[in-house]
């Protein structure tokens, strides 16, 4: 017998589901049977909005996009009401919405700080909590799950990424603690991707005298020698909202090729 990933008829929730990570996490739950609703910053994007819609339809699921900008503090319950109203019910959050910011720590001032905090660390706990009534509440016997995406900077980073990376590693201590605080009624593990590979990436590649050449040169400094898909971070995402993932809560996978496994640079 086939191991399969079964989220059949469940309801989950994707922040940031549009482009890139979020999008490969919303198709590959699409594809395991999920219902699948998000959120984005962009309302007048509609072109992009028609096409995460679309693209969880055509895989027999219901979509449902909500504009929301997470760093507001207001916005996760207005966006977890509206859940509530259109499908009564969740199953799994996967909290991605996130931004680079890459200040480094002489260069950072207090609204860069704060930016960053507010967005890439508070938003995640803003929207997990909002989140709770409903996934305790779900209409599945399953307890439900939480998946919050972090990043490898959590783990190691390079100069410049303050203090991004200080809001990264935060989000290590916020698996932990809404792990052992909702267990046994929400499981809550995190993933910490590294380079993936997603539409953005082409502007920073070709940022360089020979792009191809530097894709090249960042493919071999991973051990696996590749870097990573959207369509890997989704499906660990997808496990990790299984029964498969019952027994994983309260840590965060690291996902990066073997890249951290490196003492120095070869």
């Amino acid at each position: 017998m086939a191991l399969t990933i079964d989220l059949e008829n469940k309801k989950a929730f994707v922040s940031g589901c549009a482009r890139g990570i979020g999008l490969g996490i919303a198709r590959a739950l699409a594809m395991a049977g999920c219902d699948v609703a998000g959120c984005g910053m962009r309302e007048a994007d509609h072109e992009t909005v028609q096409a995460f819609i679309q693209e969880i339809e055509e895989l027999g699921r219901k979509a449902l996009y909500i504009q929301g900008d997470l760093s507001k503090p207001e916005v996760p319950e207005r966006l977890m009401q509206t859940l509530a109203d259109q499908w009564g019910s969740l199953d799994v959050l996967i909290s991605n919405a996130g931004r680079n910011i890459f200040k480094g720590a002489e260069l950072c001032s207090e609204g860069d700080w704060d930016e960053c905090m507010n967005l890439d660390l508070a938003s995640h706990w803003r929207l997990s909590k909002a989140a709770l009534p409903l996934l305790r509440t779900s209409e599945s016997q399953a307890p439900g799950a939480i998946v919050i995406i972090g990043s490898n900077h959590a783990n190691n980073t390079i100069p410049g990424c303050f203090p991004y990376n200080v809001a990264k590693a935060g989000l290590l201590g916020l698996v932990q603690s809404l792990a052992i605080e909702w267990g046994p009624q929400v499981r809550c593990a995190g993933v910490a991707p590294g380079f993936i590979d997603t539409p953005g990436n082409d502007g920073w590649f070709d940022s360089f005298p020979d792009p191809a050449a530097e894709r090249k040169r960042t493919e071999d400094s991973h051990p696996v020698g590749k870097i990573g898909s959207v369509e890997e971070i989704g499906a660990l995402c997808a496990f990790l909202a299984s029964a498969h993932g019952g027994f994983i809560s309260g840590t965060t996978l690291l996902v990066d090729g073997g890249r951290s496994a490196l003492m120095q640079d070869t």
